[in-house]
């Protein structure tokens, strides 16, 4: 698997567009490192830059943005609604793809050291990186903001991890916190409020902190101690969540501004729920939601699933229509227009070309790929539209299911046709991209067959080519086969039971899918018979009969309980 590392830097300038350029400029500038979205912020004066790639280019281009952010901004004139202690105020590693967190947080203290060696910047380790276990809380190394570094930088035991004297280039840099953390989810929950002071109070409620403890339970009453002297804390309700209050004049409303440091433990829309309830309970209402940088894609789908599932509607529809319902359920479009493909860290990722060139088939018209299949070109073939027929088979039985948990009178199943859906839902994805694949496979062999034999050396690694390609275009039919077979048996369950006028289509369902397994059994015996060792192909063409001979069974019995409701 490639190692695949994020790397989320909030840097102290959010107003001067030139800075903020140069900064991004300065990470692009490093070959592997793909930047997924700056979001500079007026009223906090603080730009947040996501960007990805192998780990050495990752460090390499968080260092250049370092070495730029130092140069371009000087903390002593920095003013802004968040906190900060630094030009490059955080500067989180994200594992993601193939590295460990705790891979990252070395990569992390590493990183710090160099960029105190080579850059004279004082850097706190936080998080998973963190030297210090108190240190593992980024409010703690950041207390007291930049304006507390000289008091800090005096004493042992608050001094950065590396710094040396409090001089004129550690005034002007300010301190930099180097981690490694999982993701973290920031987001702003608006108020129907200009009061900071009650935005405060919602964000107590929720954040895992709390709030300290006073007589009367008054926000203003006096501080209560323990026998110890020490302060005395009410726990929030949400865990894994630092939150504050405070105001946006860019937008003329209050704010609860929360880092979700464990989106396992709150999720997104649990966190969304959860600050409605508090600000109800104190006469306000969350009128939106605000997500700062990025999200990983199942954070919206989980939320998306959640809004449905209180709604009691099937969540067996397409991935498009749950990030709809996410989006409007949160009122992620409350303050700007909110669009997923800008927001979301894999779609971000993708490369647009690679996909169209992967997804050629599926994107096209109906009308073209009918075309494309008729003309002179050998591919798309059998494969491919048995791909497509087994496609349309699990669709036509996730529409049955989807349409059942909607019937009027059958509100208390909706969750039994809800579950088939997402099967369903599963299944159709599965061979759509099965449609492409087969005839990635074709291709494959034709690329074998272009290669040179004019060596004894050439012709041994055109043959082992060869063979390997076709192995694989005798395996890709099987693949149809197998989740062309799994939509029988929804199919067989939406006849039976599912909404009664839609029996018909549950039988298209069937011989759809009937279809796909016996014209990619073809294309399965077709291609294993171009092996020169039928060795591997036994057990393909072994499996391929079993579900031949399944799959006629089922189509059998859809059928039949069609056919009870004509």
């Amino acid at each position: 698997m490639k190692k695949i590392i994020e790397c989320v830097p909030n840097y102290s300038e959010g107003r001067d567009r030139s800075v903020i350029d140069a900064i991004v400029g300065a990470i692009s500038s490093v070959e592997g490192v793909k930047v997924l979205n700056v979001d500079p912020g007026e009223a906090t004066n603080r730009t947040v830059v996501t960007f990805v790639g192998e780990p050495e280019a990752v460090v390499e281009a968080a260092f250049r943005g370092s070495a730029k952010a130092q140069e371009l901004i000087d903390m002593r004139r920095h003013h802004g609604a968040h906190p900060r202690s630094g030009a490059t105020d955080v500067l989180p590693l994200v594992p993601v793809a193939g590295v460990t967190l705790e891979e990252c947080a070395a990569l992390a203290r590493a990183l710090a050291e160099r960029m105190y060696k080579e850059l004279g910047i004082p850097c706190y380790c936080y998080e998973a990186a963190a030297f210090k276990p108190e240190r593992k809380n980024l409010a703690v190394c950041r207390a007291g903001e930049y304006e507390a570094l000289p008091e800090k930088f005096a004493d042992p035991e608050r001094r950065p991890d590396f710094c040396g004297e409090w001089d004129e280039r550690a005034q002007r840099s300010g301190a930099s916190n180097v981690g490694a953390r999982d993701f973290l989810v920031a987001v702003n929950f608006n108020l129907n409020t200009t009061s900071t002071r009650r935005a405060m109070a919602v964000a107590f409620d929720v954040r895992e902190k709390g709030r300290k403890a006073r007589e009367g339970g008054s926000l203003t009453g006096k501080l209560l101690k323990d026998e110890n002297g020490e302060q005395i804390w009410i726990p929030g309700t949400l865990k894994g969540c630092k939150a504050i209050g405070w105001y946006i004049d860019e937008y003329g409303i209050a704010q609860v501004s929360m880092n979700i440091t464990d989106i396992a433990a709150t999720p997104l829309h649990l966190a969304f729920e959860e600050v409605c309830r508090a600000a109800a309970a104190r006469g306000l209402r969350v009128t939106g939601t605000e997500i700062v940088g990025l999200v990983p894609k199942k954070v919206l789908l989980e939320a998306g699933r959640y809004f449905l599932g209180k709604q009691q509607r099937s969540l067996g529809i397409s991935e498009e229509e749950i990030l709809k319902i996410a989006v409007k359920s949160m009122s992620l479009d409350d303050l700007k227009p909110f669009d997923p493909r800008e927001k979301v860290i894999e779609f971000l990722m993708e490369d647009e070309a690679e996909t169209a060139v992967r997804e050629r088939l599926v994107r096209m018209r109906v009308k073209d790929f009918i075309a494309e299949t008729a003309s002179e070109s050998p591919a798309p073939g059998g494969g491919s539209v048995s791909a497509c027929m087994g496609a349309l088979g699990a669709a036509l039985a996730t529409m049955v299911a989807n349409l059942s948990a909607h019937k009027r009178g059958w509100d208390d199943r909706w969750q039994e046709f809800s579950d088939v859906a997402e099967r369903g839902q599963a299944l159709v994805a599965e061979l759509t991209a099965l449609v492409d694949e087969d005839t990635a496979a074709f291709n494959r062999i034709m690329d074998a067959l272009g290669l040179p034999k004019g060596t004894p050396e050439e012709k041994a690694a055109r043959a082992a080519a060869l063979e390997e390609a076709t192995l694989y275009a005798a395996s890709v039919p099987l693949h149809t086969m197998e989740a062309s077979l799994k939509a029988l048996p929804l199919a067989l369950v939406m006849a039976r039971q599912g909404n009664p006028a839609s029996a018909s289509d549950a039988g298209v369902a069937a011989l759809a899918a009937r279809a796909a397994v016996r014209g990619a059994h073809l294309n399965v015996r077709i291609n294993a018979a171009g092996l020169t060792d039928p060795a591997p192909a036994a057990p393909l063409l072994a499996r391929a009969a079993e579900i031949e001979r399944a799959a006629a069974d089922l189509e059998t019995q859809v059928l039949a309980e069609v056919e009870k409701h004509l």
